[in-house]
């Protein structure tokens, strides 16, 4: 049998989000054993009540593929900009603002979360920063960084895979990517000022943590300011440059304000490190829970477009995001359910990749599935995530990479031992101990 007819053929195992789940009313995501193991949940929704309103977060819940497109394709009546805008800080938005206008150099809103007009704007000031040439050109660079990471691991036989492999490898790109001196900023820091970042969209934080992560903020963007004034006096090959620098002809305002450019490098910050390095855990994940799975990749590592379709599998089945926010311009009915203007929804991204009406056996990781490029992990429409060709690049390298170098990967505690950060918007494992061999 040659290698491609094995990967078509190969499928793997459903070890992780399995079960079942009966709805006795006023459930929430907020619930600690429903964020271990949301996908039992997803599923009763999506069953019984498919777009419901959670009482624990006081919005709506969107959970079947279907849905969730309707709403991704209608930028209109299911405004980003509102869903982000509303309640952001989760309450403290005016106290975060005094903070950060006194010790941040300014209170800047995350505006490239924002509608058409302005988003067609924007993303197209923004595309030249990820054009294929360009993410084609960073695999080299990409693939050292990852090698320099796991060789010194696999003396070691064992490690938290987040700690000392997602996080600083995610870390260290960006920082390059962005100009920024990973020796002067280290993966602690970032992880410190995405964490603050995400805290803000995530729902959950209380004043206290508010008040931790604005510390957070105003170090991040009195590290960012300078380097923007710096690119605008002289410019170099980083993404700070070609965002001070990007231009568009015939527009009344053809290039990004300043507070367009803090504001886009601390989206990129977050969507280069810590979406990336919560799906390659999630990944290794998978690798360390399905032996035969593994077994089968040990002997095709060198297929790309098995690797590939791997990839995309582990997106589907494991996203680092699980559900975004939009608001309701209007009243409007979506899946059966009436919801008022300006209500909250969350579109959950998780859900509508487990849906077995447009994915067959939806748990299971299948090798040879025809369509499982249409998850929607990146979103959909006109906000389809702009960095998505290069997280799936980094994401195909590091695995490879991983399955060249490491053997016999298996967890080193029990399964029901991990945690994921408390928050709605992304799904992070806390750690990921790992033990293994080095491969030959």
């Amino acid at each position: 049998m040659n290698t491609t007819t094995q990967a078509d053929a190969a499928t793997g195992g459903c070890p992780l989000g399995g079960g079942t789940m009966q709805l006795k009313g006023g459930e929430s995501r907020l619930d600690p054993l429903i964020r271990k193991n949301p996908f039992p949940f997803y599923r009763a929704l999506r069953e019984k009540d498919p777009v419901y309103y959670d009482p624990g977060l006081d919005l709506y819940l969107v959970t079947r593929y279907d849905d969730a497109m309707t709403v991704l394709r209608d930028p209109i009546t299911y405004s980003q900009e509102h869903g982000y805008q509303d309640r952001y800080a989760n309450g403290h938005v005016e106290e975060l603002a005094e903070i950060m206008n006194r010790d941040g150099g300014g209170f800047i809103r995350d505006i490239i979360a924002c509608d058409p007009p302005e988003h067609t704007r924007l993303r197209r000031l923004l595309e030249n920063a990820f054009t294929a040439h360009r993410v084609k050109t960073l695999e080299p660079d990409i693939r050292r960084i990852v090698i320099d990471l796991i060789e010194p691991l696999t003396e070691r036989g064992s490690c938290d895979a987040m700690k000392d492999i997602s996080a600083p490898m995610t870390a260290r790109i960006i920082c390059e990517q962005l100009g920024f001196d990973f020796d002067e900023v280290g993966t602690e820091k970032i992880a410190s000022w995405t964490t603050a970042l995400l805290a803000q969209i995530g729902r959950m934080q209380t004043r206290e943590e508010m008040l931790e992560n604005a510390r957070e903020m105003c170090d991040l963007q009195n590290y960012i300011i300078p380097r923007i004034r710096e690119r605008e006096a002289s410019p170099r090959e980083d993404m700070i440059s070609d965002l001070v620098h990007a231009r568009l002809d015939d527009e009344e305002r053809p290039r990004l304000s300043f507070e367009e450019q803090v504001s886009c490098v601390r989206a990129l910050l977050i969507a280069g490190n810590d979406t990336t390095a919560a799906a390659l855990t999630n990944l290794m994940l998978v690798l360390a829970t399905d032996p035969e799975l593994l077994d089968h990749l040990y002997a095709n590592v060198d297929d790309d477009r098995l690797i590939s379709r791997f990839v995309e599998e582990v997106l589907r089945l494991q996203p680092p995001v699980h559900g975004l926010y939009r608001t309701a311009m209007q009243d409007v009915e979506l899946g059966g359910t009436r919801i008022p203007a300006m209500s909250q929804i969350c579109i959950m991204f998780a859900s509508a990749n487990d849906d077995n009406e447009r994915f067959e056996d939806p748990r299971c990781l299948r090798l040879d599935r025809s369509n499982a490029g249409k998850h929607l992990t990146f979103g959909a429409g006109i906000h389809l995530c702009i960095g998505a060709s290069l997280a799936r690049m980094e994401i195909k390298v590091a695995a490879q990479e991983i399955i060249r170098r490491m053997d016999n990967i298996r967890l080193a505690v029990p399964l029901e031992e991990l945690d994921y950060l408390p928050t709605l918007a992304t799904q992070t494992l806390e750690r990921l101990p790992l033990t293994f061999t080095r491969r030959g």
